[in-house]
This record gives C-alpha cells, sequence and structure tokens, in this order.
C-alpha cells in the first residue's frame, strides 16, 4: 500500500487519488464533500490546536489508499458531521443522496457508546457485528477513522491513549483480520502497540532496525536477480518487492519463538506479483531451481486458501552467500485481496473496472452469525460469559482441518478434535469417542494443525458428551453444546428423584 502519511494531504490531492483509480467518478463530488464538512466543522480544533477538517481527510486518504469508490471516501469525509455539527443527516441525503447518507448514519450509530469499562467494550462489539451485517462498507469507514486517531495519540491523556489502543487490538485489528484486510490490520496493531505495551514496542522496533541494517543492498541484489529470472523464463510481467514485516506482528512471532529473531525468517520477505495462478507455479520452480529451500517452509495457500481468503505461495530459501530469505508469489488479484480483504470486492482497478464480482459485495457467513448472537444474547451476564468463547471463535487465527471425504472445516487455532466433531454435526460431537488425524489414533484432546485430515470415530449407543471436554474444547459451539447435554442431564435426574 503507498503511503500519504508523509505527504501534505490536500482535497486535490485526494481527488486525483480518487480519480486515479476511479475515472468515472465526478471530479466534482469529493471537492464538494470536503467542503460540506470543513464548512461544518468550521472552527472546531482537535487536541492538538490542529482544524478539526485535518481528521476526515486523514480517513478519507485511508479509504482511497484501498482503491474505495467515491461514495464511500465522500462518506469518510462527512462521517463525524451528524454528530459533532449543527449539520444533520438530512442536509447529507438532500446534497449527496441516500447511500452516502446511510453510511454516514451507519458510522454516526457506532459512535454513540455513552458506557464505561467492560459494558462500553460489550457495546462496541455488539455494534460493529451488527453494523457488518447492515453495511459492511460502513466497517471501513471505522477502520480508516479510527487508524488516524491511533496516529495522533500522543496530544489525548494516557488513560485515554490506553483504552483506545486496547480496544483497536482486540476488536478493530482481528476483524479486519478475519475480513481478510491485512495491510489495515498491520496498521491498526503497529499504531496501537506502542500504547498497549510501550516497553515491547521499544525492543522490538529496535530490534527490527538491527535486523534489517545493511540488508537493504543485499534485498536489492536478490530482486533484482529474481527479476532477471522471471523475465528469462518468459514471465515477463512479473513484479518483485521487497516487504518489511508489521512491528507487532514480529513481537507475535517472536514470542513464539523464545524471543530469538534469528528463527524470523521473514523479517524481509521478497514479494513476486505474475500474471496468473500458472505463472505463479512456475515462478516458485525458477526460485526453487536457483536457490535451495528450507525443509518445511513451502506453504500452498492457493490450493489451501487461509481461511480469511489469503492466497499465496510461499517458500523460504538459502539464498545469496547463504541468507535465509522468504518468497511470498502471488497475482495482482491474490495481492488486492491479501492487501484489502473484502474491501477489495468494492475497489476499482486502473480501468475503472470493478475488481471483484457484484455478487461477492456482502459480507461472508460469519458476520451474520456473529449479528444473530448479539441478538439471541440480550442480558449483560449472559454477554460477559461468552464474551471470550467468541472472541476465540471470531479473533483467534483460523486453520483449515478436512475431512476424509474432503471436506474443509474452518476452526479457530489450538481446536481439539472434538471441537471438529461439533464442527460437523451435534450428534457426531455427543457420540464421538476417539479420532484419527492423518490415520493415526489419537486422543479427542488431540490439537489440530492447519492441513490436518480427521476422522472421528463414534459410538452410536454412547448417550452423551462427556462433561470433562468443556475444560479442553475451544470453540464456542462445542462448549455450549456440552454444557446444553449436562444441564439436561441434571434436570432429567432431579426429576427421577422427585416425588410423583
Amino acid at each position: 500500500m503507498q503511503s500519504w502519511q508523509n505527504t501534505p494531504q490536500t482535497v486535490e490531492g485526494l481527488n486525483a487519488l480518487v480519480l486515479s483509480y476511479d475515472p468515472k467518478a465526478n471530479p466534482k463530488d469529493i471537492p464538494r464533500a470536503y467542503e460540506f464538512a470543513r464548512a461544518a466543522h468550521d472552527g472546531q480544533k482537535r487536541a492538538s490546536g490542529e482544524p478539526y477538517i485535518v481528521h476526515p481527510l486523514a480517513a478519507a486518504y485511508n479509504l482511497a489508499e484501498m482503491h474505495l469508490p467515491a461514495p464511500i471516501v465522500m462518506a469518510g469525509l462527512m462521517h463525524d458531521v451528524p454528530e459533532d455539527t449543527t449539520r444533520t443527516l438530512d442536509d447529507i441525503k438532500n446534497e449527496f443522496g441516500e447511500d452516502v447518507a446511510e453510511m454516514v448514519a451507519g458510522i454516526t450509530k457506532l459512535g454513540k457508546i455513552k458506557y464505561r469499562g467492560m459494558e462500553r467494550y460489550i457495546e462496541n462489539l455488539r455494534k460493529m457485528f451488527l453494523t457488518m451485517a447492515a453495511d459492511v462498507r460502513v466497517v471501513f469507514i471505522k477502520f480508516a477513522d479510527r487508524l488516524h486517531n491511533l496516529e495522533t495519540l500522543d496530544n489525548i491523556p494516557p488513560k485515554k491513549q490506553y483504552r483506545i489502543a486496547l480496544e483497536s487490538l482486540e476488536i478493530f485489528a482481528p476483524i479486519a483480520n478475519r475480513l481478510g484486510m491485512g495491510e489495515m490490520k498491520g496498521r491498526l496493531e503497529d499504531a496501537a502497540f506502542r500504547y498497549v505495551y510501550p516497553k515491547e514496542y521499544e525492543w522490538v522496533k529496535e530490534l527490527s532496525k538491527t535486523g534489517r541494517e545493511g540488508k537493504q543492498e543485499y534485498l536489492d541484489r536478490v530482486m533484482d536477480k529474481t527479476a532477471k529470472l522471471l523475465s528469462e523464463a518468459g514471465l515477463r510481467n512479473g513484479k518483485v518487492q521487497g516487504r518489511a514485516k508489521h512491528l507487532y506482528s514480529l513481537y507475535r512471532k517472536l514470542l513464539r519463538n523464545e524471543r530469538n529473531i534469528a528463527r524470523i525468517y521473514d523479517l524481509i520477505a521478497v514479494r513476486v506479483i505474475v500474471d496468473s495462478v500458472a505463472d505463479c507455479y512456475a515462478a516458485l520452480g525458477i526460485i526453487h531451481g536457483t536457490w535451495t529451500p528450507l525443509k518445511g517452509r513451502i506453504k500452498d495457500y492457493i490450493a489451501q486458501p487461509k481461511p480469511n481468503g489469503y492466497r499465496s505461495l510461499h517458500t523460504t530459501v538459502f539464498c545469496e552467500d547463504g541468507e535465509i530469505v522468504e518468497f511470498q508469489i502471488r497475482t495482482p488479484e491474490m495481492h488486492a485481496l491479501n492487501e484489502y480483504g473484502i474491501a477489495a470486492h468494492w475497489a476499482y482497478d486502473e480501468h475503472g473496472k470493478s475488481a471483484a464480482g457484484a455478487a461477492q459485495n456482502h459480507p461472508p457467513e460469519w458476520v451474520f452469525e456473529l449479528a444473530e448472537i448479539q441478538k439471541e444474547v440480550e442480558d449483560k451476564k449472559t454477554y460477559l460469559q461468552s464474551l471470550e468463547e467468541l472472541k476465540i471463535d471470531i479473533f483467534r487465527d483460523r486453520i483449515f482441518v478436512f475431512t476424509p471425504q474432503g471436506d474443509v472445516i474452518d476452526l479457530p487455532e489450538e481446536s481439539t478434535a472434538v471441537d471438529f466433531a461439533y464442527a460437523i454435526h451435534t450428534d457426531i460431537g455427543n457420540t464421538c469417542t476417539a479420532a484419527k488425524v492423518n490415520e493415526e489414533v489419537a486422543p479427542l484432546d488431540r490439537i489440530l494443525r492447519n492441513g490436518d485430515m480427521v476422522e472421528i470415530l463414534v459410538d452410536k449407543s454412547r448417550k452423551g458428551p462427556n462433561p470433562d471436554w468443556a475444560n479442553f474444547v475451544k470453540t464456542r459451539q462445542a462448549k455450549s453444546k456440552i454444557k446444553q447435554y449436562a444441564k439436561t442431564n441434571l434436570r432429567s435426574w432431579i426429576k427421577g428423584i422427585l416425588p410423583v
């Protein structure tokens, strides 16, 4: 993603950016929306002392960087108008039409949260999920708004800094991840990281800087050689780029690797973008024909995409002078989807055509499931009890596990064979007795890995699940079914001992 953060942001620059990817947009729309917002916010200042219009303009730039259509960018420019000024939603509707006004209305509803502490946290989650189901475009605007707020937190009190940053790490970034918006997730995490874990942030920042020092010249050599190899093999449209790892992502990886940066092979990765899927595999062959791949480090996310839709080939090789380098190989369409996720379905390419079919312009099924949960769980106590399970189900990194028939089951990381059984069917979960993982018998509490093939063994005469399973299952579905059966059993037992 091109960064506009270090260049002055102007409405002229924003309009030029939008017209560069959406040439059919009316060149007067963005300036009109900007002028409307500027006049509405006239006299208002941010905590930094800057004119307030600086914030909606920055949020609109964040949206334009994702190549989103002009109406979404316009809504971004006006997202704070109804809540913070005397201009109303009706004024926006009369001036810019119903669609833009509805997006602004959605973002206004998200902003009106008066609770504190855990109640605020719960209400934020609830509103985010319901809003996503109603119009996921509103969430893009919220991400853009939140990102600029995070990047300008220095002028507010430390307690408020921490609350906003923590909420961003725990709610906004994971939602961006589930929506496949990798670049937005990374930017939200990095901006929040320094306020939530300041010491760790400084440590990782320094470690990253040290790890990259002196590597740029080497990386340039590797990229030049890769581009030459691709061209000589007939892949003349291939693009070769360097990609530095986001700091928070690096921090999490360091924690998993005993804080040893020598174990992190993708600190700087080389990204190869080629025309077609066939070219992706051809490029992989060219790279492996030149450099020796590390065993176990070849990942085919094209044949088996990640649950959030991420597709790419990954390989780590012993490169020039014995240095270890990771390559990520993908098509331009994969790259757009990996960077912008579901937002790419609204994005436009350089020819002004939609980057994905209109049929895909709706949220994934899990968004509607979340919205239903919000409606079902009314009281705060019950919601609090299910909150951690909900966060694990929705926000933890996901894995794909296969049935013997080749069906794909999407589960949160660290799920067990019992979670897998309940994901197939409640009866399978209730009557399971053992599992085979990759054709080897395994206990039911076996933690599954991405790509495992799992077969569940059942005993139809079994009356129900073991209540102890609730101690190791990870998914909300498995936990609730086990507890539900235990309660039913208890009621039957009490009924059996009471006199008639």
